[in-house]
This record gives C-alpha cells, sequence and structure tokens, in this order.
C-alpha cells in the first residue's frame, strides 16, 4: 500500500475538494466569454452546415480522445460510424467497425441525453461499447463491469524498479468511493455555488482519481466531463472537442493530473489547466465556426454567379482550407491537381474566376503568380 496521504484520496476530509478562486476568475472570465461568442456565432450557421460542422468537432473529439491513450482510429470509420449516427449521408466511406461505432455511440450518448443520470448502469454500458471485443488491444480485459482486486497502479520504468505515477483506490472501498462520486455529480447538477465549468473539471478530476475500470478511464472522464458542459449549457450538440485540446498538450495533461494525485485537496493547479485547455477548445471552436459563416457569405454573395463544377470543387477547397491553408496560394499547377484539368482548362478557369470576382491576385507575377478568395465586403 501505498504510504500514508501519498495520494489525493487519502487526505482527511477526502472528497472534497478546495481551490482559489481568485487564480480561477480570469481564466473563467475568458472561457465564458469565447463561449458566448461560440454561441452567438452558431445562430448564424445555416442549418445544412450545422450538422457537417457537428460531425467535424465530434470526429475530432472522437480521434483525439482515443489518441491521448495511444489508440489509433482509421479517420474515415470514424466519420463512417458518426455520420450514420447523425443520419447524414456516409456513402463512399468505409464501414465503421464495432469500436468506432461504439466510440460514436458514447459520444452522443453523453451530450445528446445530457438531461439522462448519470448512474453505474450507464457507466457500464458505456465501458462496453468501447471494448465491444472484450479486449484493450491485444490484453483481456473486464467488459462492463467494475475492476479486479489486484492494486490500480499506474507505473513506468525498468522492471523490478518501477515507478509508481499514481495509485487508485483499493477494490474493497471502490463501489462506495463510486456511488459517492454519482451521488455528487446528479447533486452538484444544481448547485449555484459551483462554476459549471469547474464541475466539469472536478468531474474529470474525481472519476480519474478512482480508476473504476481496467481500462477506458480516461476516455470515459472525458466523456464525463463531456456531459456536465453539456447540461451546462443545456445543448446536445457539441461544437468544441475538448480532447482535442488535451492531445495538443497531451505531456502537461498527464503531469498535471499526477502532481495532483500527490498534491492534497486544493485542486487550483488542475482546475486553472482544465479551463485554460477548455478555452482553447473553445477558441478553435469559434475560428472554425467563423470560417463557416465566412464561406456561408461567400456563397450567398456569389448566389447568382455561374461556375463550373471544378471552379465550385476547387473553391470549396479553397474555402475549407481557411486563411493560410494553401500555403502560397492557388496557382494553375494546384488546380490541375484539385480538379485533373489540363494546364490550358486550369488557366482558362482560373481567368474566369478572376473576371466573376470569386479569387483576386496575391502579390508575384509571372511564375509566381497564385490567388486566393476574393472575400465579399
Amino acid at each position: 500500500m501505498a504510504e500514508d496521504k501519498q495520494w489525493i484520496w487519502q487526505h482527511p476530509g477526502w472528497p472534497v475538494f478546495a481551490w482559489q478562486g481568485g487564480r480561477l476568475e480570469r481564466p473563467l472570465a475568458a472561457a465564458y466569454r469565447l463561449q458566448g461568442q461560440l454561441i452567438g456565432n452558431l445562430q448564424g450557421i445555416p442549418s445544412d452546415e450545422s450538422l457537417q460542422t457537428e460531425l467535424d468537432a465530434l470526429l475530432h473529439n472522437a480521434i483525439d480522445t482515443s489518441a491521448i491513450e495511444g489508440e489509433q482510429f482509421n479517420v474515415d470509420a470514424v466519420r463512417s460510424s458518426i455520420a450514420k449516427r447523425l443520419g447524414m449521408d456516409h456513402a463512399g466511406l468505409p464501414p465503421g467497425t464495432p469500436q468506432t461505432d461504439g466510440l460514436a455511440e458514447v459520444l452522443l450518448d453523453a451530450t445528446r441525453n445530457h438531461r439522462d443520470a448519470l448512474t453505474v448502469e450507464r457507466l457500464l454500458q458505456w465501458h462496453r461499447a468501447l471494448f465491444p471485443v472484450g479486449h484493450s488491444g491485444l490484453t483481456p480485459i473486464r467488459i462492463g463491469e467494475l475492476r479486479g482486486d489486484a492494486p490500480m497502479q499506474v507505473v513506468s520504468g525498468p522492471i523490478g524498479k518501477p515507478g509508481v505515477h499514481f495509485e487508485a483506490p483499493p477494490r474493497a472501498v471502490l463501489d462506495r468511493e463510486l456511488a459517492a462520486f454519482i451521488a455528487w455529480f446528479d447533486r452538484s447538477r444544481s448547485d449555484p455555488t459551483l462554476d459549471p465549468l469547474l464541475r466539469a473539471g472536478i468531474a474529470h478530476l474525481w472519476f480519474v482519481t478512482l480508476h473504476p475500470f481496467d481500462d477506458g478511464n480516461g476516455r470515459l472522464a472525458r466523456v464525463i466531463a463531456d456531459l456536465a458542459l453539456a447540461q451546462a449549457e443545456h445543448r446536445s450538440v457539441r461544437f468544441y472537442a475538448m480532447a482535442a485540446a488535451i492531445m495538443a498538450h497531451r505531456s502537461d495533461y498527464y503531469a498535471i493530473l499526477e502532481r495532483t494525485q500527490r498534491d492534497g485537496l486544493d485542486v487550483t493547479d488542475w482546475l486553472e489547466w482544465f479551463v485554460n485547455t477548455l478555452r482553447e477548445a473553445m477558441a478553435g471552436a469559434v475560428e472554425r465556426i467563423q470560417r463557416v459563416l465566412a464561406k456561408a457569405r461567400f456563397w450567398h454573395h456569389h448566389r447568382l454567379t455561374v461556375l463550373n463544377e471544378r471552379q465550385n470543387k476547387c473553391l470549396n477547397r479553397l474555402l475549407d482550407a481557411g486563411p493560410g491553408g494553401f500555403e502560397g496560394g492557388l496557382n494553375a499547377r494546384k488546380y490541375m491537381g484539385l480538379t485533373r484539368a489540363s494546364k490550358a482548362t486550369a488557366t482558362r478557369d482560373l481567368k474566369d474566376l478572376l473576371d466573376k470576382g470569386c479569387l483576386r491576385r496575391r502579390p508575384g507575377a509571372g511564375r509566381s503568380t497564385s490567388y486566393e478568395i476574393a472575400w465579399p465586403e
């Protein structure tokens, strides 16, 4: 057993967490400003773009929440699984696998059914969906049931002298601890004294600390955080992917979690990191949605402009790439690669797009001639 009071769950007062509210005021205010901007921008998304935007966010979340744990999925298989469950066309995509289907089901259940209570049975269903074949990689694990009696330790280092990064509460108290967490999660949902974003961060940390399953605890902790955020926003659709922001700072994520397990019940550092990472996820979503809105404005401005299929395809690729997406801008060679047009056809199409005000020349001449989107004023 670990040394007395070595781990956060061994401290007197567990699981009553503390934090320094003053340190969190600015990160929270910045996150709420972005959240308001995001929700405001969502009002302007055309209905035909809304589902695609949701799919893209879910795809990022699904790919990155698995990659954080070192598991790589085929992107098109994940896209197929999500599109199918959103009722979108997935023709031409490979069929989803049991693993990608299960991951899509869990992510959508957590957000679309955010009004439903979190229960032990719901957690077990999520776990069964994440591991439909009874293995984690090549290792058999308990599926849809809590871990066994062996100590739950996260270790690394040479055989015989491993370093213990973290040890979870023993199995003998796990049922009681998990019941306490679920009761708090239900009760705190309507607690006016607890900031909803901090509630999501606490839920993530608390669940990871319990580590109730043989595997998948990190993924489920992030799903629970998504559930808490959906409850806070009263929205069943997620347009930002927390996992993507965590993946961008994966080593920091593990470092702050490990440090928090050893630092006692003051979790200010963890909550500050969580809110700042959440803010980064929101900022990325705002940027993507602004690109969607800019694309919609562009096509509304050119709704009467007659274009051929090649030109439409190329403009959409350029619009989707966003600023800087085509390094060096669009030129005849890139146009030929995208549309399979001949050089003469590419030159003619580009001149036509320039004449119709869809493109404008970037600085440069001769061989360096390139184009960019001519945004409507």
